[in-house]
């Protein structure tokens, strides 16, 4: 079948930078989904996106679809008939369906490999690529995740900008279109400013050749973005130290120019004594500038800036933004010495007028109430209480500062070196900062005790706080991002081995909320809703969800606890032995499930009679002697391991005993024996659970 390569591509108005990567893969997804619904074949697919234009390349697409055979089925021929094979109305709708004359019905039985049934079968011919081209493209936009379209003009169209151009060309032949209004044809258009007119593209294949000799820009974005990347980077080196390249933010600035060219500026040296991470936002957000670090890794009087032109007059671009740049860091450095005339403890008082939840109180009434937590978990952990009251106090101080509400990124960062400037001990000053930490998955923790204490009341105040009120979040609502502030306490827990009861940090989080109602289970809801995270985060790491809930039926609070036994079920059911004790133990749930009354604590050994029970009892008191200091000590998978070994006596035991003897003494002697083994793996799991209940 003939192929030619197809090129389609979309000239707007400048597309939004942080959105045109994922515009440009989701116009290609839909392209090839397309085609492929259509059954229309290609080799490969390449993907272009610019400020100004989405295009893409298709390699080998089929002129024409296959030929495809339509096979319908119809009512048996038994029903289809009648005694004198007339069609009765199940025959006489099949027909009409598929417009077929009534009298040929005979001619359209078939066998299905059952019984015979009535059959359509019709060969449909292929869609032409050419014929499609329109509906692909009109379909691919509509379905592109805008959040707001725009119209222009007088067109009735919406996108996410003006459309200005539309070039179609399959193999050299231009397809004439009409999209948005637009007549497609061969012309695309160069860079506004180097080549700022239409360019004839005389094949599809040559498209990116064309785009990048004759019109200067450089389509392939990934190309384009190494080429910032390697450009970022040498002038880094030629300055002496290392660009730091932040991949959003390379991200952005790929998205902004068809035609890169870096070039390195600089400033006054005055400015490095204002927080570094004032100056890299700074740079970073409002001019898009790459910062440098020296081999220390402090920060440089240097940036670099990537251009959408090769100028004849580089200094000259260079000097323009550094004339911009130093606006903007005088008043970084202006926010800073001013905010430093003024602690952050006399800042407090302005708190009061911020209100955190109309119902909660203010970030004062926050700062208060988590103070007061945190002195509670400096005393569980055995940690400098004072410390952890004087961080939380001042935690939010920061807030009122003018560098935070000019940088809002500055937020906790500023703290820190507010504090620092106060004359705040260490461990109170880093905590300004490490109260936010993690702020997303993967982000490191607080290096103080006095940080993570701080951090952990804070998220505790607000989930217990906004479950208070009712706020539960539900689907893809959770304004206050309570599930994100879930796992931070289960990290801060887990990670730093703290042995804390979840229970009962909620409880106190609870008791610090006096002036609002709360329900009687507020705390179990509030439990479950962080466990559910935890369930979660093992489940991603893929541990199965039977390993939790074996662990969860012991209604455990504490997370680091639980860490070490869902470890330690986790380990025990790689062993060989795992599924049958898991079977054997799911048994035992059943057994003594049914027993009325209770069952004995011991066995009496007078009555173990037949010689696999006697094997029985010996290995569990072995085994009760070895696993119950492992224990003790939490060190749960060498329990389980070290209980693995019961395997053979617990088959051999249901292999040739009866559990439910006729002899009322046998029998619960017997029950007694399968309370001990049930109860040795029950210290950790209810292994039961581990058997599939399909």
């Amino acid at each position: 079948m003939s192929t030619r390569d197809l090129l389609i591509e979309i000239g707007t108005e400048e597309l939004p930078p942080k959105a045109l990567k994922t515009l440009s893969a989701a116009f290609s997804d839909s392209i090839a989904s397309q085609l492929g619904a259509m059954e229309l074949s290609f080799t490969g697919l390449k993907s272009f996106a610019t400020p100004r234009r989405l295009a893409i390349l298709i390699s080998d697409l089929a002129e024409r679809a296959p030929d495809r055979e339509i096979e319908v089925w119809g009512p048996p021929a038994k029903v289809a008939f009648d005694a004198d094979g007339k069609p009765t109305n199940a025959a006489m709708a099949f027909a009409k369906k598929n417009q077929l004359n009534t009298d040929d019905l005979q001619n359209h039985v078939a066998n299905d490999g059952k019984q015979d049934k009535l059959c359509y079968r019709s060969l449909v011919s292929g869609a032409n690529s050419v014929d499609v081209f329109g509906d692909l493209i009109n379909k691919a936009l509509a379905s592109l995740p805008i959040a707001k379209r725009m119209r222009w003009g007088a067109s009735r169209a919406e996108f996410v900008r003006p459309i200005h151009w539309l070039c179609i060309v399959y193999g050299e032949e231009a397809i004439a279109e009409t999209v948005f209004d637009l007549r497609a044809d061969r012309l695309s258009r160069g860079h506004r400013f180097h080549c700022n007119k239409s360019l004839n593209i005389t094949s599809a294949s040559a498209y990116e050749t064309i785009l990048q000799e004759q019109g200067k820009i450089i389509a392939d974005y990934d190309k384009r973005q190494q080429l910032i990347r390697q450009q970022v980077s040498d002038l880094g080196k030629g300055l002496g130290g290392t660009a730091i390249i932040d991949d959003d933010l390379l991200d952005e600035v790929t998205s902004l120019v068809e035609w890169p060219v870096a070039l390195a500026g600089s400033f006054e040296q005055r400015f490095l004594k204002v927080p570094p991470e004032a100056l890299i936002s700074s740079m970073k957000e409002h001019q898009k500038y790459f910062h440098v670090r020296d081999t220390n890794g402090k920060l440089m009087p240097n940036f670099i800036t990537v251009a959408n032109i090769e100028s004849r007059e580089p200094q000259k671009v260079i000097d323009g933004n550094e004339r911009v740049i130093r606006p903007r860091l005088s008043d970084a450095a202006f926010f800073f010495e001013t905010d430093c005339k003024t602690s952050l403890e006399s800042r407090r008082e302005r708190l009061r007028s911020i209100v955190f939840q109309a119902k909660l109180g203010t970030i004062y009434d926050k700062t208060e109430r988590v103070a007061a937590l945190s002195a509670e978990i400096a005393q569980l952990i055995a940690a400098d209480a004072a410390s952890a009251v004087r961080a939380a106090k001042l935690s939010k101080s920061d807030l009122v500062t003018e560098m935070v509400l000019e940088f809002d990124d500055m937020q906790g960062i500023a703290g820190y070196y507010y504090a620092q400037n106060d004359g705040e001990a260490a461990d109170v000053a880093l905590a300004m900062n490490e109260q936010y930490m993690p702020r997303f998955a993967g982000d490191v923790l607080p290096q103080t005790t006095t940080g993570t204490i701080v951090a952990l009341a804070d998220r505790l105040d607000t989930i217990c706080g906004i479950f208070a009120i009712g706020q539960i979040p539900s689907g893809s609502k959770d304004p206050f991002a309570l599930r994100r502030a879930s796992l931070g306490v289960l990290r801060l827990i887990i990670e730093n081995q703290h042995p804390l009861d979840l229970r009962q940090l909620i409880e106190l989080a609870i008791s610090q909320h006096n002036g609002i109602k709360v329900a009687a289970d507020l705390a179990d809801t509030v439990l479950n809703y962080i466990l559910e995270r935890l369930k979660a985060g093992y489940e991603d790491n893929g541990i199965a969800p039977e390993v939790f809930m074996a662990v969860s039926a012991k209604q455990l609070s504490a997370p680091l606890d639980i860490e070490h036994r869902v470890n330690a079920v986790q380990a025990f059911c790689q062993l060989p032995e795992a599924a049958a004790l898991a079977a054997a133990n799911k048994r035992v749930s059943n057994i003594l499930a049914k027993v009325d009354g209770d069952i004995a604590d011991q066995i009496d050994t007078n009555l173990l009679v037949e010689a696999a029970e006697k094997t029985l009892a010996t290995q569990l008191n072995e085994q009760q002697a070895i696993v119950a200091p492992l224990f003790s000590a939490a060190r749960y998978e060498e329990g389980l391991k070290s209980l693995a070994g019961l395997q053979a006596a617990v088959d051999g035991f249901f292999d040739t005993v009866m559990v439910n003897a006729d002899d009322l003494a046998l029998r619960s002697n017997r029950q007694a024996l399968l309370k001990q083994l049930q109860g040795l793996f029950l210290e950790v799991a209810d292994i039961s659970q581990l058997v599939s209940s399909k």
